[in-house]
């Protein structure tokens, strides 16, 4: 009958696709699901290889800054809770009696290992080992330049829009991925003077201006490709971007500096666990851990800012 809704029959017991609702975050695990569906980034996470999902280049435009900076942090902090949680199943009753049964789930839904194969005894040790892989390829798939480029867009004559650039640079830092580059929108006057202050400011990523696109009628695509402006940017997308290390050690003065920018000493806060071995630094609403070499190792004796960079001294 017109206007009516046709009942569908099922089981008693089954759940039907209708029934179930979009819950909080569900947004971004499934991008991510699907973002690793075209790049696989895990590497062997899955057994599927489609080939009508190759691609050149992928653009991924996320729910919000914030988000895709969890996004691309949650795989070195899985392996972090990964090993945490491995040394409380090794040590503890409860641990060893449920640690199958973790694994059995675990490794269904990764994949990782074949149909049918035995996965007690030390083919527990050999999952862990290859949950474990899976993450570090994803975390260096992240860190890699050449496979995931972030790049900052800022308005250049904003200082606002600008202080924030800044600040994602340090959260991207963070999250343990690169900045590739930084794009300046176009101001509406022309001002040399103020674009190159701001490529100052993000010295030494490379900067270039892009130009300011009106939406109050058609973009001709041609013109703008053919501007000036376009091809340094065509220039910055083009050329492979190096790997800037955000780590260095000092081994003769102690010490350890970090590539903070955007943050000040006061958002900074430091952490040492397991008798100092590792240095928890914590900024925004990112973490990470770093681990320190032998002859580094101690406690944190003082720390400073100096040129966006924070030094920590180890006594």
């Amino acid at each position: 009958m017109p206007g009516l809704i046709q009942p569908k029959e099922c089981s008693k017991g089954w759940v039907v696709g209708e029934e179930l609702g979009v819950l909080p975050g569900m947004d971004s695990i499934f991008s991510v699901v699907n973002l690793e569906r075209f790049v696989r980034f895990l590497g062997n996470m899955g057994s599927r290889n489609d080939q009508q999902n190759n691609f050149d280049i992928i653009i991924y435009d996320g729910i919000s800054t914030e988000e895709t900076l969890r996004m691309v942090s949650a795989a070195s902090r899985a392996r972090l809770y990964l090993k945490y949680i491995r040394n409380i199943v090794d040590k503890t009753d409860f641990g060893r009696l449920a640690g199958p049964s973790l694994l059995r789930l675990v490794d269904e839904g990764m994949s990782l290992s074949g149909g049918g194969s035995n996965r007690n005894g030390r083919m527990s040790a050999e999952i862990w080992d290859k949950i474990d892989r899976s993450l570090e390829r994803g975390s260096a798939a992240f860190s890699d330049p050449s496979k995931f480029g972030c790049y900052l867009v800022m308005d250049p004559s904003s200082q606002i829009s600008v202080n924030c650039a800044l600040r994602y640079w340090g959260c991207t830092i963070q999250a343990g991925a690169q900045i590739s580059g930084a794009f300046g929108i176009s101001p509406p006057t022309s001002s040399e003077e103020l674009a190159e202050t701001v490529k100052n400011n993000f010295s030494p990523l490379s900067f270039a201006l892009i130009p300011r696109l009106s939406m109050d009628s058609p973009l001709d695509w041609n013109a703008i490709m053919r501007d000036d402006l376009s091809r340094e940017a065509r220039n910055i997308l083009s050329v492979p971007a190096s790997i800037m290390s955000s780590v260095k050690f000092d081994s003769l003065q102690k010490a350890v500096t970090l590539l903070m920018p955007g943050f000040n000493k006061s958002e900074i806060r430091l952490y040492q666990y397991r008798g100092g071995s590792e240095l928890l630094v914590e900024a925004g609403d990112q973490r990470r851990v770093i681990v320190l070499p032998p002859e580094i190792r101690g406690r944190v004796g003082g720390a400073k800012f100096m040129d966006r960079n924070l030094v920590i001294t180890i006594r």
